[in-house]
């Protein structure tokens, strides 16, 4: 059940651009009834050795091969080379990542692998270090075969390696465990290296075996966080006081060469339900600006910029719906792409504008000690700052959380005929949450994840709103131009959030 509630009073930006015709938004509150939940997971990167100083990896992987390209499955084969297409991709990883200063680069010894990797490090003086371990996924004797042969010739066992690909079983091997294990294993050499800012050069399931095994997370996570063609992850590691395996961040998700939005297939798999999480843009809530409550600040002059630059991004889509923060900074960034979404089809004189629904829900809303940005999540949970108080407003977040995902969920419809688009819109820290929930994790691993203003996260749902989100990437900026955030940027003075 939908309940009608008071939003917070418009700012003044915000109450003109509604003042020019748009109706009200509605605004919405879930009314299933929160109990604080508690949970005993493991610390993301638990099984990790520990660190003397804080380290940054990115992963890449390779461009499109030719095998890519044909439609075959390629697994740890060493036939397939880049088409010109892959080596223009891995161009512009190179120019992407140009500015960093990395101190090695491990590369699978696999070619289509090994060129990208060549590409990418061309100019820098230190050799590749090959890691046969970071090979691709070993598929035995479905490696070279077209999708539809698999299908034809293996019948119930293709079909398994689909739905099913934790527990698939081929010639006596159980490949994405296998693969597992080996990801594990390059952990142990890549965080050992002395280098602080490491490259990865590889492939996509062992990218997805690196990040997932970084974050304490098992093969049943195979294929929900995407790695596209050239696609670049970052994760950094903070070395804990006493010692032990470090914290583990993945500041941003499959980083790609196209955008994020573009039309496409989640993991092999074609999907018409996507929800966007966008990060409004950036607020006037310096204690100086005299607003008192954080809730109530408008977008910078930044904040605007960041709001128009995720508008344009979202052209390449058709948004059915948006649901925000009454805050004013998400109404604001809300607004302006709901505008702009409208407007899109309508450049004629006789057109007639799409109407986009946009609603504010109250689950999106957060308290104004996360808005300050005094302390991370991991600070909150580990340290019972200020007397555990920023501890029990984390639980009430996290609790309201899971009913802003399920109001999420119920805007998707579910059936396979329909596409649908939502875009979310709010602070950062409630994103945060929203995220965590899609992968069914603990509010433990809010600390395991990075969002900055004016990004924008992608989450497809192939089986539907009631199957597994498919995470297309986290913490996009590059369509904020030159006010994006650069992928490999330092770690020192990182805000928290």
């Amino acid at each position: 059940m939908l309940l009608l509630a008071p939003a917070p009073p418009p700012s003044p930006a915000a109450a003109g651009r509604r003042g020019l015709g748009r109706a009200a938004t509605t605004c919405i509150r879930c009314s299933s009834v929160r109990e604080l939940e508690s949970s005993t997971s493991p610390r993301p990167g638990a099984s990790l050795p520990p660190l003397r100083e804080a380290k940054r990896v990115v992963l890449v992987r390779h461009g499109q091969s030719t095998w890519n390209a044909e439609g075959r499955i390629q697994g740890s084969s060493d036939i397939s080379v880049l088409t010109p297409k892959g080596e223009s991709q891995a161009e512009t990883s190179r120019l992407m990542l140009l500015s960093d200063s990395f101190d090695a680069c491990f590369t699978s010894p696999l070619a289509r692998s090994r060129r990208t990797a060549e590409i990418i490090w061309e100019g820098r003086g230190d050799d590749l270090i090959p890691d046969s371990d970071l090979r691709e996924i070993d598929l035995y004797s479905f490696q070279g075969l077209l999708k539809h042969e698999g299908k034809e010739r293996y019948g119930v066992l293709y079909q398994q390696w689909q739905k099913n690909a934790a527990n698939f079983s081929i010639d006596g091997h159980y490949p994405v465990r296998e693969l597992w294990d080996r990801a594990q294993n390059c952990w142990e050499r890549i965080l050992a290296h002395e280098g602080k800012s490491v490259l990865v050069v590889a492939h996509n399931a062992v990218n997805q075996a690196l990040v997932a095994t970084s974050l304490g997370l098992g093969v049943e996570y195979f294929r929900i966080l995407l790695q596209s063609n050239c696609g670049a992850s970052v994760l950094d590691f903070t070395p804990q006081t006493g010692g032990g395996p470090p914290s583990v961040c993945l500041n941003r998700l499959n980083q790609t060469p196209n955008s994020p939005v573009a039309a496409g297939s989640s993991a092999g798999r074609k999907t018409s339900k996507r929800i966007i999480l966008a990060c409004q843009g950036a607020t006037q809530n310096s204690p100086g600006f005299g607003l008192g409550g954080m809730g109530y600040a408008p977008l910078n002059m930044l904040g605007t910029i960041q709001s128009q630059k995720t508008a344009e991004l979202l052209l390449d889509l058709k948004v059915n719906g948006i649901l925000c923060s009454p805050q004013v900074a998400a109404v604001d960034t809300a607004t302006v792409i709901c505008e702009v979404q409208e407007a899109a089809d309508c450049l004629g004189a006789d057109c007639v504008p799409r109407y986009v629904e946009m609603k504010k829900l109250l689950e999106l809303e957060i308290d104004d000690a996360f808005q300050m940005k005094q302390k991370s999540f991991g600070d909150i949970i580990q340290s019972g700052w200020m007397g555990s108080m920023e501890y029990r407003k984390l639980e009430l977040l996290w609790a309201q959380s899971k009913d802003a995902w399920q109001a999420l969920l119920n805007e998707v419809p579910d059936d396979s005929t329909s596409d649908r688009v939502l875009v979310a819109v709010g602070h950062p820290a409630i994103l945060l949450a929203l995220i965590c929930r899609c992968l069914d994790l603990p509010k433990e691993y809010m600390s395991s994840f990075h969002l900055d203003d004016g990004s924008i996260s992608v989450i497809d749902f192939p089986d539907g709103p009631k199957g597994r989100g498919v995470v297309r990437c986290t913490n996009y900026t590059a369509h904020l131009g030159r006010w994006s955030i650069p992928i490999t940027r330092p770690t020192e003075n990182d805000e928290e959030f």
